[in-house]
């Protein structure tokens, strides 16, 4: 990773058990409806991607489900020629529904974005960031082996006792405001968990549990994804799933205070702050100069460059219903968004993330045309 990892000593005790049901779903042929595309150049991370929208991405075939196996396809372009000053398309997709503290979301993938230039991530974050905090499940760049995870709050949220397998911890304060808003990371040591390694064992499922006790993350290679899981029931026990890779307990960050409900993001750029902020980064990894040698060109450096997600699945503490709705009025009724996947270009929220150097971020109205996949 792009600074020296410090290691601590974890305490390994059970962490507290919560059953959680199921209350949605994204899989198969519907995998992409109740999602936002972002529909914008990246003013985000200032990679050199344009994020296409949901009528583009299915006439790229930049984002679609494969018949053959059911499993949804998010990806760079990797075909077109691409000359000096253009970007190349790639996706970004936000999910309509936002989900509360008592919320656990599991993203089972066979495949994720990797190779020189590249910069994916599987992550969810409150609509007016900072305000609501970040929680990056999934982040990795370049050829790099093991996958980074972190969160990004206001000021007042640090990493205190954390009770986790990984001993790998760049940061400890999670304040945007920190540290160029690298926030409080943990690394996971399997090189399963990112790039090569990650596809050649199948993938994995990611498991992000939002709980007033604090947040969590698993990792599960596809050999030992618990059977609670794997077995596609609608009700799950933590209890099964042992010591989460990465905890984030509530001793040191409230986490009713510094988390609003998420929405979940899926996104791939390419170069970016992650790589001008930090050329050691891209030395140790990757020759030449990331646009110029990698960006420009035919595109065949990004056969690699997608993400292959079998289903996400969100569950609420039993007894409960998380999730969150915009379309939902005070009095409860609900306006007709389902099943549809809409295409947008907001004024643009951070992703914050390890490799990043912090940007000033500019709320505004957004403006939505509606699209629908076929």
């Amino acid at each position: 990773m792009a600074t020296a990892l410090a290691c601590f000593a974890f305490s390994v005790a059970p962490v507290a058990a919560t059953t959680y049901s199921m209350v949605k779903e994204y899989y198969g042929s519907s995998f992409f409806n109740e999602w936002t595309f972002y529909n914008n150049y990246d003013n985000l991370t200032n990679g050199d991607v344009t994020y296409v929208s949901a009528q583009n991405a299915t006439a790229y075939q930049l984002a679609y489900v494969d018949t053959a196996t059911n499993h949804a396809i998010i990806k760079v372009d990797n075909t077109s020629t691409v000359v000096y000053d253009n970007k190349r398309n790639s996706v970004r997709i936000t999910s309509v529904d936002s989900f509360g503290v008592g919320s656990l979301w599991v993203a089972d993938m066979y495949h994720v974005p990797y190779g020189c230039s590249v910069w994916p991530a599987w992550w969810s974050q409150a609509p007016l960031w900072p305000q609501g905090g970040e929680i990056d499940t999934f982040e990795g760049i370049n050829t790099n082996t093991q996958n980074q995870m972190s969160l990004h709050t206001e000021t007042g949220c640090t990493a205190v006792s954390q009770n986790q397998t990984s001993t790998l911890v760049a940061s400890t304060n999670c304040s945007y405001a920190a540290n160029s808003d690298q926030g409080c990371i943990v690394t996971d040591p399997s090189t399963a968990s990112y790039g090569a390694g990650f596809a050649s064992s199948g993938g994995g499922a990611f498991v992000t549990e939002m709980a007033s006790t604090g947040i969590s993350i698993w990792f599960f290679q596809r050999s030992q994804i618990p059977s609670s899981l794997s077995g596609n029931g609608s009700i799950i026990d933590t209890s099964t799933f042992g010591i989460p890779v990465a905890n984030w307990p509530s001793t040191g960050c409230n986490i009713a205070q510094f988390f609003q409900p998420q929405n979940l993001i899926f996104d791939i750029t390419l170069c970016g702050d992650s790589f001008t902020a930090d050329g050691v980064t891209w030395n140790s990894t990757c020759s030449g100069i990331c646009y110029n040698n990698w960006v420009m060109g035919n595109g065949t450096d990004y056969n690699n460059a997608y993400f292959e997600v079998g289903y996400v699945r969100v569950f609420s503490t039993e007894g409960t219903n998380t999730v969150v709705s915009p379309t939902t009025s005070a009095s409860g009724s609900s306006s007709t968004t389902s099943g549809s996947s809409t295409s947008s270009s907001p004024a643009g929220l951070i992703h914050g993330g390890f490799w990043m150097t912090a940007t000033v971020v500019v709320v505004g109205l957004v403006s939505s045309a509606l699209f629908t996949l076929a």
